[in-house]
């Protein structure tokens, strides 16, 4: 018991000495490295492939799960390019948006990952596990065509969706 006490103790005081980021003094400034200063003071540049813009529409495509099976509602959806559309995790959880790259132009594969943020693999979306988590994905830059997406976790019941783009 003893132990745990000095561990909770140390692990409260490692994580409060990180956190902090009050007042500094004079010496800890000045010991800084130049190229730190550099860093914080220049603005980000956008990382390399990153999210597309939606210039259009933000649709609502619903993720359910329950009596009646896993699906997305709607199952087909077709939107203008520069659209975007919004996953909702409605039930039966949980659940994500997932492309199959075998299945898309280099084009499209390389748009698609560029607007599929926080992915949990390769062209796979995070999981939603609570409802009213939102996924997001551009198709901003996406070519026209019809893209088959689905359920990771529930692809074997079928959750599956498709998505043409004009």
């Amino acid at each position: 018991m003893r132990f745990l006490g000095f561990a909770v103790v140390t692990g409260a005081a490692i994580l409060l000495g990180a956190c902090g980021g009050g007042d500094k003094a004079a010496t800890d400034t000045a010991a800084a490295p130049a190229a730190d200063t550099a860093a914080a003071a220049a603005p980000a540049a956008p990382a390399a492939g990153a999210m597309a813009p939606i210039t259009g529409t933000t649709h609502t495509v619903n993720m359910v799960g329950d009596g009646q099976g896993y699906r997305y509602e709607p199952a087909e959806i077709t939107i203008a390019a520069g659209d975007g559309i919004k996953f909702v995790m409605v039930s039966g959880g949980p659940h994500n948006v997932a492309f199959d790259p075998a299945t898309l132009s280099p084009e499209a594969k390389t748009a698609l990952t560029a607007n599929m943020p926080e992915q949990a693999g390769e062209l796979s979306g995070k999981m939603l596990l609570n409802a009213n988590e939102e996924y997001t994905v551009s198709f901003a830059g996406v070519p026209a065509g019809t893209y088959d997406y689905h359920c990771t976790p529930h692809l074997a019941m079928n959750m599956k969706g498709k998505i043409t783009i004009k």
